[in-house]
């Protein structure tokens, strides 16, 4: 296991050195509050009250050199500084006329992007903090994820549309649209770009080989579909080895699916404990930690991720043994977003 990840292997209550910043947990709520966690002891390390300041926090993200946290609020981005103690941030990214729904770091972490309810895609220059390009989707954004070739962006939308944007050509290079106007809630690519996972309002599943642009093949290749929950689905996320797929929904649970070689999606757990909505989850660089919002005891074996939910609480699962290691208390309303870091930055 790598010098950053959570805690050492064979003993849990083992710690390895983990040096400060080395592992960032943090988590968004409808109270308005940005909660800095300290991952093992379950400490609330830091907390951006954002007092005065209207808006609740939509979404997180972590740069990939775990300097900087993006946090959508209502119709703009605040950008804060990991390593500072001030709840101020550094710069504030105006320019979306509704609800931003998604925020993405490029991999170098001079750009972000994000989608909004206004139907466009923005990218940023984090370097001057200008607006660099908008696409315009013509529908409400759900969701967007960054192609690891880091050309490209998928997108996800109320009218049931995901799309290709090519950043060099500037365009919708391609469009799906699994089942008509039915909103894709979730989009999620493997880490190499090999297939994508969605998901909609229905609680259904749609999978596509990403071929290469040079092979003949379609672009988009659909290779299976499968229903996942009985409400709403909130989040679909890849781990990083990708062989699990985790769902959130609006039915209380996550459920952990693994991944065969010819994308057979095999349900594994019914994650069973949250009391309302699961809206979120992030999963640990090397697949064996899960942190999860929950008021009570959870059923969990298989995977790795970190979950948000209506519940107000979160907790950090050792995914071997399926026991419970922390449990991190503070938010007064529903903990809907939350990003996790502790890979090598």
């Amino acid at each position: 296991m790598p010098a950053q990840t959570l805690v050492s292997k064979g003993n849990p209550a083992a710690r390895h050195d983990i040096t400060p910043l080395s592992v960032i947990l943090v988590t968004g709520s409808y109270d308005h509050e940005i909660r800095f966690w300290e991952a093992w002891s379950g400490i609330c390390s830091r907390t951006i009250a954002r007092t005065g300041e209207a808006g609740q926090v939509n979404r997180l993200a972590i740069s990939p050199d775990k300097r900087l946290l993006a946090a959508a609020i209502h119709k703009k981005v605040n950008i804060y500084e990991i390593g500072s103690a001030s709840s101020d941030p550094i710069v504030t990214l105006e320019g979306h006329s509704l609800n931003v729904t998604s925020v993405s770091f490029h991999s170098e972490g001079k750009w972000l992007v994000t989608g909004s309810e206004d139907g466009t895609i923005k990218i940023w220059d984090l370097r001057t903090s200008h607006l660099h390009r908008t696409y315009d989707n013509s529908a409400p954004v759900n969701d967007v994820c960054v192609h690891p070739n880091q050309g490209e962006l998928i997108s996800c939308d109320q009218a049931g549309s995901i799309k290709q944007w090519d950043l060099s050509e500037n365009i919708c290079s391609h469009e799906l649209t699994p089942v008509g106007d039915v909103p894709i809630r979730s989009v999620s690519l493997a880490a190499d770009g090999s297939f994508l996972v969605a998901g909609n309002n229905k609680g259904n599943c749609y999978v596509w080989k990403v071929n290469d642009e040079s092979s003949g093949l379609p672009r988009f290749q659909a290779v299976t579909k499968f229903h996942a929950h009985n409400k709403y689905l909130t989040r679909c996320l890849l781990s990083p080895d990708a062989k699990y797929l985790a769902t959130c929904s609006a039915d209380t649970t996550v459920k952990v699916w693994s991944i065969s070689q010819n994308y057979e999606f095999k349900q594994e757990k019914v994650l069973v404990g949250h009391q309302r909505w699961v809206w979120d989850c992030a999963f640990s660089a090397d697949s064996a930690y899960l942190v999860t919002g929950a008021d009570s005891t959870i059923d969990l074996n298989e995977a790795e991720h970190e979950i948000a939910s209506s519940d107000h609480t979160a907790r950090l699962w050792e995914m071997a043994s399926g026991e419970s290691v922390r449990q991190y208390n503070g938010h007064h309303k529903a903990a809907v977003c939350c990003a996790l870091h502790d890979g090598a930055s």
